[in-house]
């Protein structure tokens, strides 16, 4: 599958939050968007690992490709990587399909993916309608934003406080400020919009009360997410 980028792209460089994690938002990303809907249509989904709220499924090997070409020099100045390639141990189709009432207690608070600052994640929204972006937290009891290596301990010890007590935690997805969590960035999702931001950064999807789960790529949550490191 040849993708090629948007001729209109635009790239916003910012930060958030008062440790300033570094921010990318590309609008207008892939020249012909509606082509990777009609493909993710075609495959097959399936629950992949115990934490996504969801079903996923391989995103073209042509995606990670476009990123490298086309992106790579940008996310290794902006987000002060070293290496000399990006490497991929994720690129998915995804979609949320997992009703508020059955989440998990670790679905309902935001989450990092990897200790790891080099670590990029990003999201790619493939839908039109008003289904929610992405928000960025700070945990109010340690004020952490980020999470590295030298925090873990301290702030996996307050997930084990909260994990003994999970009725404490509303059953929905976290979606604005809590008593644990403070909302310091959000992000609106716009079709054909990617975010990339490292991995570390306290985050999680804007999802409504009213949230109504659609296992249909053509009509639900659809977006692709990768997360990469550099290499070499």
């Amino acid at each position: 599958m040849l993708l090629a980028l948007h001729p209109d792209l635009r790239i916003e460089e910012s930060t958030f939050g008062a440790e300033r994690a570094p921010l990318l938002v590309i609008d207008n990303f892939i020249a012909e968007p509606q082509r990777l809907i009609q493909k993710a249509a075609a495959r097959q989904f399936r629950p992949v690992g115990a934490n996504y709220p969801g079903i996923r499924s391989e995103a073209p090997l042509s995606y990670q490709q476009l990123i490298r070409d086309h992106l790579q020099k940008k996310l290794f100045d902006f987000f002060g990587l070293t290496g000399t390639s990006l490497s991929f141990s994720m690129c998915h189709y995804s979609l949320v399909t997992t009703p508020a009432a059955q989440l998990g207690p670790l679905q309902r608070i935001p989450h990092i993916d990897s200790t790891d600052g080099s670590g990029l994640a990003t999201v790619h929204y493939l839908f039109r309608t008003d289904l929610g972006g992405t928000a960025f937290y700070r945990h109010r009891a340690t004020g952490f934003e980020v999470i590295d290596p030298a925090r873990k301990d301290t702030y996996y010890g307050h997930l084990e406080a909260l994990l003994r007590n999970p009725d404490s935690l509303d059953p929905m997805y976290i979606n604005g400020d809590t008593a644990l969590f403070e909302r310091i960035a959000s992000v609106p999702a716009v079709f054909n919009r990617m975010l990339i931001y490292r991995r570390n950064s306290l985050h999680s999807a804007c999802i409504d009360r009213d949230f109504v789960p659609d296992p249909n790529p053509l009509t639900g949550r659809l977006s692709i997410n990768c997360f990469m490191h550099p290499t070499g």
